[in-house]
């Protein structure tokens, strides 16, 4: 924190006059009780000291903040501290001069920064690929698997720790009563963590770090169509249950207790407290262990903040301040508990854990352990250009796949062809 003494520029005033505190603000796109525990962690940090002011502000969806943040940079009138979703780390990124790298700023600010405290699979999704922060992990989850404990107990099986585990209790739950599993968004599922989970390369370059130049995703290999054939194949044996690019869609029939099984993130179990009249569990997303070196930790979900560039030293120096006020443990172990994200340094982690927090929510704890795995040379992440466009030809062609309007090999060549296109775009906007 700052020293309380402040900056000696007061030396001729009264000593009771009061110097105004440095305004910066903070663009995000989060509402509900996500957005009031923003509006909270903002206060505290404004009570912690008197040198600097936070003014949070929604801007409606991740999109909406991202599209509204870049605007406002090419007009000048950018925020301090802009939240990016997962899918839009390149495009901001790239964008020239547009901001400040994290790790720079605290740095340059004179505060202490170290990637290792931060938990194994927060570190490198919005990192550059020698591993200098560039964006601050800020609401981060892992996608994991929730069960309802009476289905398993009923169908005499435990929880799956891979697919092939899973082919083998799933007809024993539908003989039960149940659906076996849905799942909810399979771009960040079925895809990004297929790949990191099974350490399969998603994208050349590093996985797209290195270089938006060349780079090219790589969707239409072997492993990833057997996962959907997979897919495909169980729900047309009432294994699985597909109900479009939804989250809610998807999670209800778990919620209802109709499914025994939920892929989700790890940072719904407070929502499934609320929503769901039964008790249930979690375990790690599964892999596939017929896939050599599979196993491997999963990578964040979620967003990140970025200090734009462009403004005053002194404002820069308060998102310096934030961000590592941000980072404490405790200001993590709240924002916890209070959204079910997972906390993002190791030193977080351990003071929830000291408390008895996950003696009392284990659900909770099943996230950040599935993120401290052993890592891959795959399972840091991507960074791929126009990726929400990418998502968005992917979640049409699984609607195809389901409909029986397509084969699953057809739909991924598509997938593969259209993404490469669209990467092909974004290389020639990003220097």
């Amino acid at each position: 924190m700052f020293k309380t003494t402040g900056v000696a520029i007061g030396s001729m005033l009264l000593a009771s006059t009061a110097f105004a505190a440095t305004d910066i603000t903070w663009w995000h796109g989060m509402g509900g009780r996500n957005g009031e525990v923003i509006n909270e962690i903002s206060q505290q940090f404004n009570a912690a000291q008197d040198q600097c002011h936070l003014t949070p502000i929604s801007k409606g969806t991740y999109e909406e903040a991202l599209s509204s943040g870049i605007a406002a940079f090419r007009s000048g009138e950018q925020p301090n501290i802009l939240q990016v979703f997962d899918a839009g780390a390149a495009t901001i990124i790239a964008a020239k001069g547009a901001t400040i790298p994290a790790e720079d700023l605290i740095k340059g600010a004179g505060q202490e920064f170290n990637r290792e405290h931060f938990i194994a699979g927060v570190r490198n999704f919005y990192a550059d690929s020698e591993g200098k922060f560039i964006g601050m992990p800020f609401n981060s989850s892992a996608p994991i698997m929730y069960f309802n404990k009476a289905a398993f107990e009923k169908a005499g099986v435990q929880p799956p720790k891979t697919w092939e585990e899973f082919e083998q209790v799933a007809p024993k739950l539908k003989e039960a009563g149940y659906l076996p599993m849905t799942a909810s968004q399979l771009t960040w599922m079925m895809v990004e963590n297929f790949k990191s989970r099974n350490n399969q390369q998603f994208a050349t370059n590093n996985n797209g770090y290195d270089s938006a130049q060349g780079t090219e995703i790589i969707v239409n290999d072997e492993n990833q169509v057997m996962m959907f054939e997979k897919l495909k194949a169980w729900a047309d044996e009432g294994l699985y249950g597909f109900y479009g690019a939804g989250w809610a869609d998807n999670l209800k029939p778990f919620e209802e207790g109709e499914a025994a099984m939920w892929i989700g993130s790890s940072g719904s179990f407070g929502g499934l407290q609320k929503s769901a009249d039964f008790d249930f569990g979690a375990v790690f997303m599964p892999y596939w262990d017929s896939i050599e070196g599979a196993g491997t930790q999963s990578f964040i979900g979620g967003a990140a903040l970025f200090a734009m560039a462009g403004k005053p030293e002194e404002q820069n120096t308060c998102t310096a301040e934030f961000f590592s006020f941000l980072t404490s443990p405790e200001t993590q172990v709240y924002w916890h508990k209070n959204t079910g994200y997972v906390p993002i340094t190791e030193a977080a982690y351990e003071m929830a854990k000291g408390e008895g927090y996950y003696d009392e929510q284990p659900v909770a704890e099943v996230g950040i352990q599935q993120l401290m795995l052993e890592g891959g040379e795959w399972s840091k992440g991507y960074r791929l250009g126009f990726y929400p466009q990418i998502r968005t030809v992917m979640e049409r062609e699984f609607n195809r796949i389901f409909s029986g309007e397509t084969e699953v090999k057809a739909a991924f060549y598509t997938i593969q062809t259209e993404g490469n296109a669209l990467l092909a775009r974004f290389a020639k906007t990003a220097n």
